[in-house]
């Protein structure tokens, strides 16, 4: 069976494409890679449409609505998902807009589809009480403890993520007087904050 264009778009755009021009970050990519799976399957069982019969022709704005409704009411996936979700597909019909143009009416049509709203939940910070008893957990007789101090006092102090923590090199630790720590965050962006 001859490989169909979406089936070489799709392969383009998730090996290469989003590595290569767009730098994109692993973890981007198996996000990307999650949702057109989901795509694949609702297209299968909800379309009666098998994985190799899929074109660009086939994905039409009614089709990937289709899918996002599928996501919310069969899936149960939040609004916050779903929108993820679509992302994935804008960057895809994004990058074959470029690459087959005769069917860019088509892609911005589905380029087109709106993201829902949703309300941004309002964290609470902790309280004072509640920040020193959770940085008195930790024993600080033994290594363990007290390198769980140092991370729990850093993450509270630079306000960085925990991959973010993760990913820091001792290089990336300053120490000097004023005490500096770089992070490196999505998209590969430094940002040096200031330790207490």
């Amino acid at each position: 069976m001859k490989p169909t264009d979406f089936a070489e778009h799709l392969t383009t755009f998730l090996t290469t494409w989003q590595k290569n021009q767009r730098n994109a970050n692993p973890n981007t990519i198996h996000s990307y890679r999650d949702a057109f799976k989901l795509l694949l399957k609702y297209c299968s069982e909800e379309r009666k449409t098998p994985p190799e019969r899929i074109t660009m022709a086939t994905l039409s704005e009614e089709v990937i609505k289709g899918f996002l409704i599928w996501l919310e009411t069969e899936r149960k996936c939040s609004i916050s998902t779903r929108n993820q979700r679509l992302a994935a597909i804008h960057s895809f019909f994004r990058y074959a807009q470029t690459e087959e143009p005769a069917g860019l009416f088509y892609f911005q049509k589905i380029m087109a589809i709106p993201v829902k709203k949703t309300g941004k939940p309002v964290v609470e910070g902790l309280s004072p009480e509640a920040m020193k008893l959770l940085l008195e957990q930790p024993d600080r007789n033994n290594p363990r403890g007290r390198r769980d101090l140092t991370l729990m006092s850093t993450l509270y102090d630079s306000g960085a993520r925990v991959q973010e923590l993760i990913d820091v090199r001792v290089g990336d630790v300053f120490l000097s007087t004023p005490a500096v720590i770089a992070l490196t965050g999505k998209g590969n962006k430094t940002r040096r904050v200031p330790l207490m």
